[in-house]
């Protein structure tokens, strides 16, 4: 077996390339005193040959489960985290596991710190991490460090590091701008999501290239800086809008986002989507209890939370598992009319 191979390596296979008991590498992985340097270096050798990683179920064999996980997120959208939760949850609970979710803010300069100590605390038996804190140095660095399983959600960078789960947000922000383009929109705003999150950088590109693509010059004044909440959905549709040639679309990176557009073309008396069409990301319940329901990205997130549940509740080695995107084409845009030029 060689970590390319499909199969996914475990303990087993550790203990027998080593040529020691599945005991003794249990011992190894949890630090226990009592195996030699010899031993010890054996078992590192294996775990690297076969890129075996230590996972919850290493830790049942060894004896020191203590039943529950910890969910590591920092993410403004109230929506979005709910299904994060709920995905883990329904995983944590048919495994017979707590889920405990842990917020932290990765600009904080201690927040390494802060994950250390809520680790040795609550002796949480793995981490689910969200994004932004999967591409948070100072956060990977602390679980390395207390040799505890975690799996990332949607990680930008390091993918070898962890088994992750994602979906592709580049080809997800070209489908809608594709959609908009197809229906007739040439002026296409699009709004960035949070500068912390991989994907605001990813969302953008496919944005860009389903431009390029049909030849379509990018337009600096087309592009707004977002948060991925409803604020800088408002702030940045404000200014969209009182460009001498406004866009017929906007394209915002998330629904929170979408929603702050809608408010302002509403307060505004703008027609959607006979006026202004506007397209969203995600499909959380949001989008489809504004008005009108949101044309929207439908990213998999609660299988994305249930699938990173799974990968670390398996037995060890480095997967990574890429799950579907859907467009979903409601009644926020449509056609540009001649409404669309008097806005």
């Amino acid at each position: 077996m060689s970590p390319n191979s499909n199969i996914r390596a475990n303990i087993r296979d550790v203990a027998k390339l080593a040529g020691v008991a599945v005991k003794t590498v249990s011992r190894v992985l949890n630090n226990h005193p009592y195996v030699s340097a010899t031993t010890k270096a054996k078992v590192d050798a294996a775990m690297a040959e076969l890129g075996f990683s230590p996972s919850i179920a290493a830790r049942i064999l060894a004896g020191t489960k203590s039943g529950q996980i910890a969910l590591i997120y920092d993410n403004h959208s109230p929506y979005y985290m709910h299904q994060i939760m709920q995905g883990c949850w329904d995983r944590c609970h048919s495994e017979g596991m707590r889920l405990i979710a842990q917020p932290v803010d990765v600009a904080d300069p201690d927040v390494g710190e802060q994950v250390r100590g809520m680790v040795r605390q609550t002796h949480v038996d793995g981490a689910i991490l969200s994004s932004p804190v999967t591409d948070c140095a100072p956060v990977l660095s602390a679980l390395e460090a207390l040799n505890i399983p975690f799996v990332r959600i949607s990680p930008g960078t390091n993918h070898a590091l962890t088994s992750s789960v994602f979906m592709d947000d580049t080809q997800a922000a070209d489908d809608m701008t594709t959609h908009l383009i197809n229906i007739g929109h040439r002026r296409i705003g699009f709004i960035i999501g949070h500068p912390n999150h991989m994907a605001s950088a990813e969302r953008r590109a496919g944005y860009e290239r389903a431009l390029s693509r049909v030849g379509i010059s990018v337009d600096p004044a087309l592009i707004a800086e977002g948060q991925f909440d409803f604020e800088s959905g408002v702030a940045a549709t404000e200014k969209f809008l009182s460009l001498k040639s406004p866009p017929t679309a906007i394209f915002a990176s998330n629904d929170d986002m979408a929603s702050g557009v809608l408010a302002v073309a509403h307060r505004r008396g703008i027609q959607v989507p006979e006026q202004l069409s506007v397209g969203g990301f995600d499909d959380t319940t949001l989008a489809r209890v504004v008005w009108p329901p949101l044309t929207t990205v439908r990213q998999p997130v609660r299988d994305l939370a249930s699938t990173a549940a799974e990968l670390l509740f398996g037995e060890g080695g480095i997967e990574h598992r890429r799950l579907p995107h859907e467009l979903v084409i409601r009644e926020s845009t449509s056609p540009p009319s001649q409404k669309s030029k008097k806005i």
